[in-house]
């Protein structure tokens, strides 16, 4: 709703639109969800309104950190409060696939944040050799993910797992599709997933 009231608001749009949002991601799990629905909603909006996706490009930054790459749709990186964004290349990883887990418990980012130590470790020049500064605040707060990205590590054809966001979903990149799906039949009934290829 908030996305839709400053879409309006930046356009000068006064007539209004349903919206039924189906969410099948966890609730604070570190993917960017919320940040996404969002994004979904400028697009919708957009559209059905015929107005200037300048727009939505506009109030996006305000929304959230994540809502303009969301809005954008593709492999980025981010700079700033996520608001400069560059073109990624995947090269040959694009088609990936992919097992995110979230083991169902949700994990505040401002107290992931408030125990980070605020230590620039400088760009990343190579996703493969990737790393997530807010992983051990978030392991601190929450153990289990841990157990987690250790439980994807250990699963045959795993070949790069991390924690994304702040928590708590983690992922594995997976050298072949079969091993990706038979590792998602293993995890635990109680915990999220979904298998799917990086783009």
């Amino acid at each position: 709703m908030k996305a839709a009231r400053a879409l309006a608001d930046a356009a000068g749009v006064s007539k209004g639109a349903a919206l039924t949002l189906d969410k099948t991601l966890p609730v604070a799990s570190g993917i960017g969800g919320g940040s996404a629905d969002a994004a979904a909603v400028l697009r919708l909006l957009t559209s059905l309104w015929e107005i200037d996706p300048g727009h939505a490009q506009r109030v996006a930054p305000a929304l959230g950190s994540d809502v303009p790459a969301c809005l954008l749709g593709l492999p980025v990186r981010g700079e700033g409060a996520g608001d400069r964004l560059t073109p990624f290349d995947l090269g040959d990883a694009s088609g990936t696939p992919v097992l995110l887990v979230n083991p169902r418990v949700q994990l505040s980012t401002r107290e992931v944040f408030a125990r980070w130590d605020g230590d620039d470790r400088g760009p990343l020049t190579d996703w493969r050799l990737g790393r997530n500064d807010l992983e051990k605040p978030a392991i601190a707060l929450m153990p289990l993910i841990g157990a987690v990205e250790a439980w994807l590590a250990a699963q045959p054809g795993a070949v790069f797992t991390r924690m994304s966001g702040s928590g708590a979903t983690c992922f594995a990149l997976f050298d072949n599709e079969a091993s990706r799906n038979a590792a998602a039949d293993r995890v635990p009934r109680e915990w999220w997933r979904l298998a799917t290829f990086l783009r």
